[in-house]
């Protein structure tokens, strides 16, 4: 039954993989809501929890187009158990420094750095590495949908369980449940059973190879419109998440505990955004899903910047949460679809890039204009930004709709567009 429904989960390799997962992405939804509730505890400045933000996505930015050309040459598997062995010692680090109470802004600032040059490399690796995870590449939606979910789950589960534990014994705690947690996911990847791909001698310089993935995907429009709009979104929109301690104690008034459910608020959307996309067959739709998501996304922050009562906000923020994550996870299907199997690498680190690396020029901005303008109207702005993306991106869909049936087929023929891509932008 459940396979009917989740024909990803038929597959062993993809199984152990979200066995991993489950247990991991707890712990880091943990350490994300620990990290920015130690900092404004710390410091009590929103300029800092922007800091923190970007010096933990930058890295995503400068680093990952390099990090795709890295795993479409070398074995993705490997590639991503070294990034989350650094992940765990990073919170293994982070951890002793706060229960043995020498922690400071320059060590969170340090050690965010440090994850998100593991980060760079691993999403990049591991999402185009999905796709080797399974014997029927018609799943791969499902398969991403799936991930979503579990990601959004520990989402829900992870910053409750954190706002609890915060109040309690502190953050400490939290950042050792995460560097435990990362040894499911590294387990998993070693027991699973892959068959390998077939990864041809390289002729071509890196940096040959990185330019020729920048103009691959910068060729093809669609690729390039839904890339274009995750970056504008996940520039204006997502640093709401970096204000949420500020809306939690002093817009809100509800401390460490009203922070976790804020957050876990926002997972229980997405989580449920997940699992609608993972119940859907094939990919029919998606480019018009992606603006009806990021339409949502935007009037629902600009609602939840509105706000000055807590169960208010409490029941607006799953909408946000909804939002974000259906446009991401459409976003990252289509693009996944649509592009060829030798250049997957590349393209998912722009992907990253996008989504990740635009985020910390947004955060970084969200805290500069909240000192200025208070939090509140900065989430208004990120919601309006988002909105006229939205309108763009609409405008844009009758000529990319020209360009995909092809790529569709090649992948299980799940799309009835008309037209065809030009050979010059093959």
């Amino acid at each position: 039954m459940i396979t009917r429904l989740f024909p990803a989960l038929k597959h062993p390799n993809f199984r152990l993989f979200i066995g991993g997962q489950a247990i991991s992405l707890i712990g880091t939804w943990m350490q994300r809501v620990a990290v920015g509730w130690l900092v404004y505890r710390l410091t009590g400045s929103a300029l800092l929890l922007g800091v923190v933000g970007f010096v933990s996505q930058i890295p995503t930015f400068f680093l990952a187009p390099f990090a795709g050309v890295v795993a479409d040459r070398m074995d993705r598997r490997r590639v991503v158990i070294a990034t989350q062995a650094l992940a765990g010692a990073q919170a293994l680090l982070l951890s002793v420094l706060v229960m043995s109470g020498h922690i400071s802004v320059w060590h969170i600032i340090t050690l965010s750095t440090l994850l998100g040059i593991s980060n760079a490399f691993d999403v990049p690796a591991r999402q185009s590495f999905l796709h080797e995870m399974l014997q029927n590449k018609e799943d791969l939606g499902n398969a991403i949908a799936l991930n979503s979910t579990v990601v959004n789950a520990g989402r829900l589960i992870g910053p409750s369980i954190a706002g609890i534990l915060i109040a309690v014994a502190g953050e400490g705690v939290c950042f050792a449940f995460n560097a435990v947690s990362y040894g499911a996911v590294i387990i998993a990847l070693f027991c699973m059973k892959i068959a390998g791909r077939p990864r041809p001698v390289r002729t071509t310089h890196v940096l040959q190879e990185l330019t020729e993935g920048i103009r691959y995907a910068g060729a093809f429009l669609p690729i390039r419109n839904v890339l274009l709009f995750l970056a504008l979104v996940s520039l204006v929109g997502m640093p709401y998440t970096v204000l949420m301690p500020v809306f939690a104690r002093d817009i809100l008034h509800s401390g460490p505990h009203g922070l976790g459910f804020l957050m876990g608020g926002a997972g229980a959307g997405a989580l449920a955004g997940a699992l609608y996309l993972a119940s859907r067959r094939g990919t029919i739709g998606l480019e018009r899903l992606i603006p009806m998501a990021a339409t949502i996304f935007g009037c629902a922050l600009i609602v939840f910047s509105l706000s000055r009562v807590y169960w208010l906000s409490l029941s607006i923020i799953p909408l946000v949460g909804f939002g974000m994550m259906v446009q991401m996870a459409s976003s990252n299907t289509l693009v996944q679809v649509l592009v060829d199997d030798d250049k997957r690498g590349r393209v998912m680190s722009l992907y990253a890039m996008a989504f990740m690396g635009m985020a910390p020029f947004g955060s970084l901005m969200a805290g500069s204009l909240a000192k200025w303008v208070g939090a509140p109207r900065t989430v208004m702005i990120g919601g309006i930004g988002s909105l006229c993306g939205t309108v763009i991106f609409v405008l844009a869909l009758p000529a990319m709709r020209k360009f995909m049936r092809p790529e569709h087929r090649r992948e299980g023929g799940i799309a009835d567009v008309s037209g065809g891509i030009p050979e010059a932008e093959e």
